[in-house]
């Protein structure tokens, strides 16, 4: 009879040893790009990541011969070679291929930005978009992220997950007030995904940007499980919070049951 801790000691071998930890250094060096926001040295890639100078230093020449990573002095930022990753993600996961166009259509039957997140740890982030030609222009497109914590998206996203799971996240995570309306103790954060899962639905009023509004809706798989958020985000002149839930929600709605569909 196999002793089950044997077992459990044996799997986590085969685990580790199939673990490929340079791997995990070079991927961690190209997010590092991203929370940078800008070129780095080796000196300031070491100190985001928490890897050895020697070590960047290996990953990042290695970035650079096969063209995802390229040198000015001492200077390294990424090349567009970086975009194939993103890409990737994209054009091969089966949601953005059914998000797209329903997001055009709710994007110009609301004359709004349209959006569709995924949860990544302590962010929503967006994996298809359709921003209509009246739309607000703010900057976020594919692959950009948004606190959970305080984004209408990110909210509906953490409202599916295990309360003991949103509460770790949440003392983990720095939560910052963007704007003076920004919600920011775990009291208030954890009262408003509790309102999602009670009224169905999030909105971010102000909270990431003053004259900003975002409502956002669970999208679900067959087996009614929540796998992404819809959302659209209207400029606070332009439609009140009781406007956005009167007009917007219908259309949001549509186009939850088009996702039902083809899910």
């Amino acid at each position: 009879m196999i002793n089950k801790e044997s077992s459990e000691i044996t799997t986590m071998e085969i685990e580790e040893k199939e673990y490929v930890m340079g791997l995990e250094k070079g991927l961690t060096i190209i997010e590092a790009f991203g929370h940078r926001k800008a070129p780095m040295t080796l000196t300031q890639a070491a100190e985001i990541t928490g890897h050895t100078k020697a070590s960047v230093r290996r990953c990042l020449l290695t970035l650079c011969k096969l063209g995802y990573v390229a040198q000015t002095g001492r200077q390294f930022q990424l090349a567009p070679r970086a975009l194939r990753l993103g890409h990737a993600y994209v054009s091969s996961d089966p949601l953005t291929k059914v998000a797209q166009p329903i997001l055009e259509m709710t994007s110009e039957r609301t004359k709004e930005s349209a959006s569709l997140a995924v949860l990544d740890a302590q962010d929503a982030v967006f994996v298809a978009r359709s921003t209509h030609r009246r739309s607000l222009s703010s900057g976020l497109g594919v692959g950009a992220r948004l606190p959970a914590y305080c984004s209408a998206t990110g909210r509906v996203l953490l409202s599916a997950q295990p309360k003991a799971y949103v509460e770790f996240l949440l003392n983990r995570m720095a939560r910052p007030a963007f704007t003076p309306h920004t919600l920011t103790s775990m009291k208030d954060v954890l009262r408003e995904i509790h309102l999602v899962q009670k009224r169905g639905y999030a909105i971010s009023d102000e909270e990431l940007e003053i004259g900003l509004r975002s409502i956002a809706v669970p999208v679900r798989n067959a087996a009614g499980d929540v796998i992404a958020a819809l959302s659209l985000s209207v400029l606070t002149s332009r439609m009140t919070r009781e406007a956005v839930i009167d007009e917007l929600l219908p259309e949001m709605e549509t186009a939850r049951r088009h996702f039902a569909m083809l899910l």
